[in-house]
């Protein structure tokens, strides 16, 4: 158990170092991680574990993009009015599922993927089209309605799936708010700094006592966890502000998504 709990830290530390310079929180991972690895329930306590990494997550890397000033606030201030009240449906969702929340999260996670990859492949191509380096539009092209909408989904993936939900935020930031990749990075960890915590806390007033009795037991390892995803997540940060082009940025964003996308294909399947 001690060689599989130092694996499971470690791959915490690995999720958060490659999601965080993505505008991802993780929790695509953190879930199948602490669910198979370490055998927890998917549960709302699970949920508020892994959303409270990806919490981690988002600020971390999101103070690290905010001192570069890769974020954009009007896109941001449009994207929250459907972002949080989506976040709060979510929770509702959950605990109107029960125990069937297995199955429906994975249905769920390949769905979303699935819209993921074929928006920003698209997006990517027609960029590579253009020939022309992406650059962000003027603000009065955004697209208020799309913004929110979208906003909206993501904040309601966020709570049923405990995850950050970048995923759809840095696809709905590309197509309908214009902006250039690392900036609908920047502002999809901004999204997740303000919702994902608003999600944790409606997930524990949610939660039945006994789900807070799992939750005080292993409280040492969560903080552990904690501490190594913020590790991950401010390095993760810096190298990819530093290092890697927006291209190579959203070529990654792509590779990831398919792998956790085939991941779910064969679970469901039953491979």
């Amino acid at each position: 158990m001690i060689a599989e709990t130092l694996i499971i830290s470690l791959g915490v530390f690995v999720v958060a170092f490659l999601f965080a310079p993505l505008g991802m929180g993780g929790g695509m991972l953190f879930v199948p991680l602490l669910h198979y690895g370490l055998g927890w329930e998917i549960n709302g306590a699970l949920f508020a574990v892994s959303l409270s990494l990806t919490a981690v997550v988002s600020w971390g890397s999101g103070l690290a993009h905010r001192n570069e000033k890769h974020y954009d606030d009007l896109a941001l201030k449009i994207g929250m009015k459907g972002a949080i009240p989506g976040a709060l449906l979510g929770v509702g969702i959950v605990v109107l599922i029960g125990e069937k929340m297995d199955l429906v999260f994975k249905v769920l996670s390949l769905g979303m993927i699935s819209w993921a990859i074929y928006k920003t492949a698209g997006k990517m191509k027609k960029d590579s089209e253009n020939q022309q380096p992406s650059t962000a539009k003027s603000n009065d092209e955004i697209q208020p309605m799309s913004v929110q909408i979208g906003a909206g989904i993501a904040g309601v993936l966020s709570s049923v799936l405990a995850i950050g939900a970048g995923i759809i935020y840095v696809p709905v930031l590309r197509t309908f708010a214009h902006l250039e990749p690392r900036k609908a990075i920047g502002t999809s960890l901004h999204f997740m700094m303000i919702v994902v915590p608003v999600a944790i806390f409606a997930h524990l007033i949610t939660l039945p006592s006994e789900m807070y009795s799992k939750l005080g037991e292993e409280l040492l390892l969560i903080l552990i966890f904690m501490a190594l995803t913020f590790l991950g997540a401010r390095n993760g940060a810096q190298y990819g502000i530093k290092y890697l082009s927006e291209h190579q940025l959203m070529k990654i964003f792509l590779l990831v998504i398919i792998v956790v996308g085939l991941k779910y294909v064969t679970d469901l399947g039953g491979f």
